[in-house]
């Protein structure tokens, strides 16, 4: 489970050493899990038949998860990558908003605190670090849609395999940022399309280690821990991912000491939520993870 955990992790440091835009970026990733998908599901004969409806709830989520995708890799690009991974780990607030506002729950007076603790430390990361307001904005955004598609995907888990369900979303939502990317080229005449150097080799890591091999590492794992190891561990992929961060890009030089209040009340909330609300079925919240970040 922490390897997957870590190659999740990796995820922030490839954004960053991955030169190109990042709605190509995506684009690219998007296409190679796809492809990767498709090449796993031949090969084991597993393709199973996704009902109309579910369709349309997968490609929803394809959609979301390239804009979420498009909003993460922004944030590393507009600030660093630890940033980028600070912001993300507050969907698991946003989570609970959504789940509370789709299902027409009443609203816990703990989960509210919790949300105004990672509030909170998003204040500080904004206010001592207001160079990179665009970076931080884009980080939200991409922790809000993270929250949303997770929902969304809740809801037809336990349907359908998770690879199955990996592919179409990835299928979709490249289809949806091929149909954005002249937009892209539009307002960004000098855009590069075409990965330079080294970019081809971290796509593919990014794709198929990060993502279809992360995911497949993670699943084979919860047949042997508990569910509470397996959250805590889904949980700590933003701390690996900034520890990396420091150690290959000593971002920590970077950061002003408020980035770090605002990161430690962040995770303060992340945790005690696991405490809070853990629930007992922790397998879905691997499968709608799906090594999607």
């Amino acid at each position: 489970m922490h390897a997957a955990v870590l190659l999740w992790g990796f995820t922030g440091v490839l954004g960053k050493a991955i030169s190109l835009s990042a709605p190509v970026l995506v684009w690219y990733r998007m296409l190679m899990t796809a492809v990767f998908m498709a090449f796993i599901l031949t090969y084991r004969k597993q393709w199973v038949k996704v009902e109309r409806r579910d369709m349309g709830r997968l490609a929803l989520v394809g959609v979301l998860m390239g804009l979420h995708w498009t909003a993460f890799y922004g944030s590393i690009k507009y600030s660093t990558a630890s940033i980028a991974l600070v912001c993300l780990s507050t969907s698991p607030v946003f989570t609970t908003i959504f789940n509370q506002l789709i299902h027409r729950d009443l609203f816990n007076a703990k989960e509210l605190l919790l949300g105004m603790i990672a509030l909170l430390g998003m204040y500080f990361i904004y206010q001592f670090q207001q160079f990179y307001a665009m970076g931080i904005i884009l980080g939200i955004i991409a922790a809000i849609l993270a929250a949303l598609f997770t929902v969304i995907n809740k809801s037809i888990a336990h349907k359908y395999p998770s690879r199955t369900m990996v592919f179409y979303e990835m299928g979709t939502g490249w289809i949806f940022i091929t149909l954005l990317m002249p937009l892209q080229i539009i307002y960004v005449p000098n855009t590069v399309l075409l990965p330079q150097h080294l970019d081809w080799l971290w796509l593919v890591v990014l794709s198929l280690c990060c993502t279809v091999w992360a995911q497949s590492l993670a699943l084979n794992a919860l047949k042997l821990i508990s569910s509470f190891t397996a959250t805590l561990s889904v949980n700590l992929e933003p701390v690996y991912g900034i520890i990396l961060a420091f150690v290959i890009y000593h971002e920590n030089k970077l950061l002003h000491p408020g980035f770090f209040i605002g990161m430690g009340l962040i995770l303060l909330s992340v945790l005690l939520q696991i405490f809070i609300l853990l629930k007992p079925n922790t397998k879905e919240l691997i499968e709608d993870k799906g090594g999607i970040d």
